[in-house]
């Protein structure tokens, strides 16, 4: 049986597919390997989006040494040895490390002197953000590339070459499902290929759903269909209508969607749109993201109902969204006020609110500027009284 992984994977920057933003003539990572100036990076996306291939192709592009570790096995002895064999060597070796976020501190700390000295490169690669997980020390002195799910063009010239490669035929509705149910995941689609053509040379859609019967949690359907479901559930939510936003959320489960991503989106709706209205949402909402991180499908799907349906009948204010950003746009302006000598951390002056019983008049703003307008809603009517209670004035 072919190994479609390895026969279609890209040997250089002109036959990455789908990240154009790091394989292009003009992209900043390409530019950067090309001068042979490329410093230690960090590559963080979904399954099957090209991290370990973009690392290969740089160790080929530089002409270096490529080592490949897993984190969750790496050795420090592992480590320390290639760096005795290159400590004198006027050629550094590219060491490459999946599931960078795994890192022990101590294996990171091993990693530290060489990082400093560039006498190897060091490049990471993870499903996670790696900035999360590594030490400051470590993100000080790398860069950090974001690769996106393979976009469903890419994937479809992808399988082209797969197919002519084999010489093998698909049918239309089984090359759509290939296409479809990978959810962006190019060694997904491959690998589903691959089994699929050990049984047949001519592939239908019945011989893939007996290989896979849903759609990997990579995404739904095409890119398009993938933002406009998304965006349907959160402004079916912001409109309070519970029917809607459960059946956009049905169609982005069914769709493959990861529960983290649907999970992200109502933690955000959470702060944005309900705010403090219903503080409890943002609470909610967060214990909604690990818990699906943790569980996966299909239980997931309840906890996002839920979550989606509290967020429908909870009240709505985008005040706290629409106060940071008049606010920062102030600060864009060039409105940028001295610090009152009270509030500064000599404490000059500063009086301070729990002698006074919780509040006291005093200057925080050498002038007076104002970004922050409560709304009579929900928790945040309480918020606004107490607020102008305490300020002396008169609360609604």
């Amino acid at each position: 049986m072919a190994d479609f992984t390895s026969l279609l994977r890209p040997t250089n920057f002109e036959t990455i597919l789908g990240q154009d933003h790091l394989s292009s003539p003009q992209s900043s990572l390409r530019r950067l390997c090309e001068s042979d100036q490329l410093g230690h990076s960090f590559f963080y996306g979904p399954p099957g989006s090209g991290k370990t291939t973009i690392a290969r192709v740089i160790a080929k592009e530089m002409d270096l040494p490529f080592y490949e570790f897993n984190a969750t096995s790496l050795k420090v002895d592992q480590l320390r040895k290639i760096f005795e064999q290159y400590k004198n060597a006027l050629q550094k070796p590219l060491i490459f490390i999946d599931e960078v976020h795994r890192l022990a501190k101590n294996q990171q700390e091993v990693l530290l002197p060489v990082m400093e000295n560039n006498s190897v490169l060091i490049i990471g690669a993870s499903t996670e953000n790696p900035f999360f997980s590594l030490t400051a020390a470590m993100r000080s002195r790398s860069l950090l590339f974001e690769l996106q799910p393979i976009s469903t063009e890419a994937l479809d010239q992808l399988l082209d070459k797969a197919l002519a490669s084999q010489n093998l035929s698909v049918e239309e509705d089984a090359r759509a499902y290939l296409l479809r149910s990978c959810g962006g995941d190019a060694r997904g689609m491959l690998k589903l290929l691959e089994f699929a053509a050990a049984l047949e040379s001519h592939i239908t859609l019945e011989i893939l759903q007996t290989l896979r019967p849903n759609a990997q949690s990579g995404g739904s359907s095409e890119a398009g269909v993938h933002y406009d479901l998304a965006s349907a559930m959160i402004k079916s939510i912001r409109g309070s209508d519970t029917d809607a936003s459960i059946y956009y959320l049905a169609r982005l489960i069914e769709g493959g969607e990861p529960p983290e991503f649907i999970a992200r989106r109502l933690v955000i709706l959470a702060s944005e749109d309900v705010g403090n209205a219903n503080p409890q949402a943002l609470t909610l909402c967060t214990s909604t993201m690990t818990s699906v991180k943790m569980i996966g499908y299909p239980e997931s799907r309840i906890i996002l109902a839920q979550a989606v349906i509290y967020l429908c009948a909870s009240p709505k204010s985008n005040s706290a969204y629409m106060a940071i950003n008049t606010a920062q746009q102030a600060v864009r302006d060039g409105v940028l006020l001295d610090i009152p000598k009270n509030i500064q951390q000599q404490n000059q002056g500063y009086l301070y609110p729990h002698d006074f019983g919780g509040w006291v008049s005093q200057e925080y703003l050498s002038e007076p500027l104002h970004f922050v307008d409560l709304k009579p809603i929900g928790y945040e009517k309480k918020m606004k009284a107490w607020l102008e209670t305490v300020q002396g004035s008169t609360p609604e």
